[in-house]
């Protein structure tokens, strides 16, 4: 197992962290907890979860195994989160991670998150006098956690801004194979300015192993594309540590196999990266962003056309982009958006600025039919 430290913590973490969002909630917790244990003896030695993670479960079951865990507390690490909307005061803040603290059976959370910040007014409220933050800051006092960091959704100039106001310790954001360049600018700001980078969804979630076939020029020789999305992260040295979930132990064995045969991405092997992106994905938006610059709508284009890539790839209809768009703009990429696709004037700045030379505006027209059409539903329902 490669081992980092986390930023300037001086904690030695595991390159593959276990992600608590991925039990088998029909089994028993007990059994659960197993995971957390035999991945323990693998070497991980970093454990993350979360409120509310798989049916309000993820807690507890992380609970029972660190209980057992407890004598060899100087050797493992524990991750816990809560949102700014919901610990808008310091007291909220506070009693959220007491709760936290009983519910994982420990004295102290290693690194707690500023949760899901996926618009710059989410950081913006757990930053506000009397908010999240300074709840945080009186618990990292108490001794209840030791580090506040921050777990966000927004793109990588958004998160090199946050970090160049050296509020937090470190970050954790949705990275891998397919959209590392969207996000690539937060990665490469934190790792200049000496913070940990925690990837989560490493796998696209799920979306790389379920459509191998398709994504067959990920894969180096003698692996699969799961393998190689896995060995991107991993062995990345900008990366810090990868969190995977895990529903078996077959999972853990699976990246495990990738830290151990891991070797770094130089700086030339992530260009040559892109490039193989962009020659093997015809359709599909690579996030580079360069349509951003010159929209003068302000559109958040490659959020769109990352959307987008999943009816590409998955071959999904129009009904399931519909019924999955409600995910999108509360909980993903386009939750920060100050427009949205129906605003686009068909100027066509972008289509001239895409590498991949993308029918942008075709595409967001189509999208912003199938925002209408949710918004219809969801009024409906």
């Amino acid at each position: 197992m490669i081992y980092r430290t986390y930023g300037r913590t001086g904690k030695k973490v595991s390159a593959v962290g276990f992600g608590g969002m991925q039990f088998d909630t029909g089994k028993p917790m007990e059994q659960n907890a197993e995971l957390l244990l035999y991945a323990y003896e693998k070497g991980i030695n970093i454990f993350d979860t979360a409120p509310r993670y798989c049916q309000d479960q993820s807690e507890d079951i992380f609970g029972i195994a660190l209980k057992q865990m407890a004598r060899q507390r100087d050797k493992w690490y524990v991750c816990d989160k809560g949102m700014p909307d919901e610990n808008e005061t310091s007291d909220k803040a506070r009693a959220s991670v007491e709760t936290s603290l009983r519910r994982l059976k420990v004295d102290k959370i290693d690194f707690y998150y500023i949760w899901c910040v996926r618009k710059m007014g989410h950081y913006e409220t757990a930053m506000k006098p009397g908010g999240q933050y300074e709840g945080l800051l009186r618990c990292r006092e108490e001794g209840l956690i030791d580090h506040i960091v921050l777990s966000t959704h927004l793109r990588g100039d958004r998160i090199s801004w946050i970090l160049q106001e050296q509020k937090v310790e470190g970050v954790l954001m949705g990275i891998n194979i397919l959209n590392f360049p969207y996000r690539w600018e937060g990665v490469e700001t934190a790792h200049r300015l000496g913070y940990g980078v925690a990837a989560m969804n490493p796998l696209s979630g799920g979306l790389i192993p379920r459509y191998e076939k398709e994504l067959k020029f990920l894969a180096g020789q003698q692996e699969t594309p799961t393998e190689a999305a896995l060995r991107f992260c991993i062995s990345c040295p900008q990366i810090t540590v990868t969190f995977n979930g895990f529903t078996t132990k077959k999972h853990i064995d699976m990246a495990w196999a990738a830290a151990e045969r891991s070797k770094p991405f130089s700086p030339a092997d992530l260009e040559r990266l892109k490039k193989h992106l962009s020659e093997n994905m015809n359709e599909l938006c690579t996030g580079c962003g360069y349509c951003l610059k010159d929209c003068p709508q302000h559109i958040p284009i490659s959020a769109y056309m990352m959307y987008y890539n999943e009816k590409l790839i998955a071959r999904r209809s129009d009904e399931k982009m519909i019924r999955a768009m409600d995910d999108y703009l509360f909980w993903g990429t386009l939750a920060e958006r100050e427009a949205t696709a129906a605003h686009c004037t068909e100027c066509g700045n972008c289509e001239e600025a895409c590498t991949q030379h993308l029918n942008i505006i075709e595409r967001l027209a189509q999208m912003a039919q199938w925002e209408k059409e949710a918004e219809r539903i969801r009024y409906k329902g």
